[in-house]
């Protein structure tokens, strides 16, 4: 609220009225005051960030992307491409040992384009590719089938194509130590994400998607208007973020490429699978709840209702993003989903098309005026199956039939007894991008899908999911952020098509 400054009138004799209006237009605007706080989109948060926009990025193991991070890069010219600040940090990478004489039958190489395959990343092949620890069975169990590339699953990148990610971690915070939740592709992943939960769910045709009644792997949501008929569609019980956010009044949404045209399709230039939709159903976790979906995708009703809860149910296309932030409406919590072709998927995207999407998103968010009180966190919903190096702890054991292995001992036990939730999974890239985050910074606390919903959780303290949610074990963000001396005035605007500083 601005109050004007106004000048002294000369004094003048008082009405007798005038303390009973005075005190009674104190009460009004008490009342209106509380009012307006009440119905805050933002609400009361526990750390300066009242904007939290996480960017959910497709199938990438940490070594894929960062295993040589930080390092000169030069392009075929000798031109350095990438040259790491003095002081920068390392991080628990691919050792010259890993690199020529690795555990696995092939060893670790350099991919110097975009176009690779799919890799094989079910719940029961990424298990036994790590091999109890040893981590030394890749090529037999997650290599993809029909690759042009030999040992393709042992390949990885680094800033020569994706630059813009190793700029992020050089001016941003970094953690080597982050978790695929579960073992398993992205439906279990993006469940866990907003609930740390993939059990509790029923449907019809289930099939190898799930045991124990719990999910392992991909389905697309029951009656969604883009769900395939082979997809074994479900649904699940229970709660998730934007249930704890509604009950706060706490406006968010959930935004993804091709929901408002769920036949739309496009092509990333470098993939070798052609075009795919951009829209994905089993992409969409909210869609899973019947708290929480839009199965019929319907608008909002005007910007004005973008994150609050109208026929859109809080489930929404990209474009209404940029029109709620074009309005100054920007939700406190917003969920970005690429496009199909921009979202990093090996087969459909790439990294290039991926560079795009996100330095785009950023550059924009950057130069928001809603920058000043933004945390921007950058996270993957699988590996893919591509090799990294380092063994996820066991946080959650399993024993179904899915899981290949049995454990001398099972400390911790499985959360809440529920089974099929094998994990931790796979290493995973994330990163914040934030004017409170350290800068140039690496983080190796524990970390994984679920501590991006805790981050959540505890900023507008919302509680916790419960009934074993994976968000009670989860490891804090905040080691990656800066709260005492922030903010930092500075930004990072980067080429969307080289990666590179303008």
């Amino acid at each position: 609220m601005k109050v004007l400054a106004r000048k002294r009138k000369k004094k003048t004799s008082l009405n007798p009225l005038m303390p009973f209006l005075f005190m009674s237009l104190i009460v009004l605007m008490g009342m209106a005051v509380g009012s307006v706080f009440a119905s805050s989109p933002f609400g009361d948060t526990t750390t300066p960030i009242k904007h939290v926009v996480v960017i959910f990025d497709e199938n990438i193991s940490f070594d894929h992307y960062f295993g040589t991070y930080p390092s000169v890069i030069k392009d075929a010219s000798g031109q350095v491409i990438f040259k790491p600040k003095p002081g920068t940090p390392q991080v628990n990478g691919l050792t010259h040992d890993l690199l020529t004489n690795n555990q696995n039958s092939a060893q670790p190489f350099l991919i110097t384009d975009s176009t690779t395959c799919d890799q094989d990343h079910n719940y029961t092949p990424e298990q036994q590719a790590y091999d109890k620890g040893a981590a030394d069975e890749f090529v037999e169990y997650t290599e993809g089938s029909g690759c042009a590339v030999p040992y393709e699953v042992m390949g990885y990148y680094d800033a020569s194509l994706v630059t813009a990610m190793w700029n992020y971690a050089q001016n941003y915070a970094l953690n080597d130590n982050s978790y695929d939740t579960c073992y398993g592709p992205s439906t279990p992943g993006a469940l866990n994400l907003i609930c740390g939960q993939t059990a509790y769910i029923a449907g019809v045709g289930l099939g190898s998607s799930n045991v124990n009644g719990t999910q392992i792997n991909d389905a697309d949501p029951a009656g969604d208007l883009g769900a395939s008929t082979t997809k074994n569609g479900y649904v699940t019980f229970g709660i998730n973020v934007g249930d704890l956010l509604n009950k706060k009044n706490i406006t968010w949404g959930w935004f993804q490429g091709g929901f408002d045209n769920v036949n739309q399709s496009h092509t990333c230039p470098t993939a070798p699978e052609g075009a795919e939709t951009d829209y994905i159903p089993h992409h969409e976790p909210f869609q899973y709840f019947s708290s929480t979906q839009n199965l019929s995708h319907l608008l909002p009703t005007s910007v004005a209702m973008i994150g609050h809860t109208d026929q859109a149910n809080h489930q929404y296309d990209l474009t209404d993003f940029w029109n709620a932030l074009a309005a100054n409406n920007l939700p406190a919590v917003s969920y970005l989903k690429a496009p199909g072709y921009q979202d990093g998927h090996a087969g459909y995207s790439g990294p290039s098309c991926e560079q795009e999407f996100v330095v785009d998103t950023i550059n924009k968010l950057e130069q928001s005026p809603e920058w000043k009180d933004m945390a921007i966190i950058i996270c993957y919903d699988d590996s893919d199956g591509w090799y990294d190096h380092q063994a996820p702890p066991v946080a959650n054991f399993s024993h179904t039939s899915a899981d290949p292995f049995t454990y001398e001992s099972d400390t911790p036990p499985s959360l809440a007894g529920l089974q099929g939730r094998m994990g931790y999974g796979p290493r995973l890239p994330l990163l914040v991008i934030s004017p409170y985050s350290k800068d140039n910074y690496v983080d190796h606390r524990i970390t994984d899908q679920t501590s991006v919903l805790r981050f959540i959780e505890d900023n507008w303290d919302l509680g916790r999911i419960g009934n074993g949610s994976y968000d009670a074990i989860a490891g804090s963000l905040n080691g990656m952020f800066d709260f005492e001396n922030g903010p930092r005035m500075d930004t990072l605007i980067l080429n969307p098509d080289t990666g590179r500083p303008l």
